[in-house]
């Protein structure tokens, strides 16, 4: 009895195998640019947000950053689609008040300052389609150096009266200010 039950299992499900319509999902290979996000604060048990960035994380892999982030030019702000960055409640990015709510953080890199954008736009891959009139705020911050990163990053650490925003990539580093 036991042989014919296991026969009639087997037998069960090899129909069942044929039978079935089995349809492979596809996945993307693994991005060589992946996505990360930062908040403040810090502590991921700590669920009162005050700010939080997405964005992808670019590697130098022997290039050279001027030419993945040009002088002069408005930058993404990390690769692939432009980094996403959520307010949770009303903050001034040098003396012009942002709105809480969802916008779209590009910079303009130099060579001993970076420009801050807060733009309104949403869902934007790159900074191809940049329009300077859907700005919210700008602010130029100095530019230092530290040890060389090889991924963009992006930190933030409480400040005076708000959040510091730290954006590392190479020996390049940019300080972001954020007030209440």
């Amino acid at each position: 009895m036991k042989k014919s039950t296991l026969i009639t299992t087997i037998a069960f499900a090899f129909v069942m195998l044929l039978t079935t319509n089995v349809n492979a999902q596809k996945f993307s290979k693994l991005d060589k640019s992946p996505m990360d996000a930062a908040a403040f604060p810090t502590d991921y048990k700590d669920s009162n947000k005050l700010i939080k960035i997405v964005y992808s994380r670019p590697q130098l892999n022997g290039r050279d950053l001027a030419t993945l982030a040009p002088n002069g030019k408005v930058w993404r702000t990390g690769a692939n689609e432009a980094a996403e960055l959520t307010l949770y409640t009303d903050m001034k990015l040098g003396s012009t008040t942002v709105k809480a709510g969802t916008y779209t953080f590009y910079v303009i890199p130099g060579e001993k300052e970076w420009t801050a954008i807060i733009s309104t736009d949403l869902n934007v891959w790159g900074s191809y389609f940049y329009n300077e009139a859907n700005d919210v705020a700008r602010l130029s911050v100095p530019t230092s150096t530290g040890e060389s990163l090889e991924a963009f990053s992006i930190a933030f650490d409480e400040a005076d009266n708000g959040v510091n925003m730290h954006l590392g990539w190479g020996t390049a580093r940019v300080t972001v200010p954020f007030t209440k």
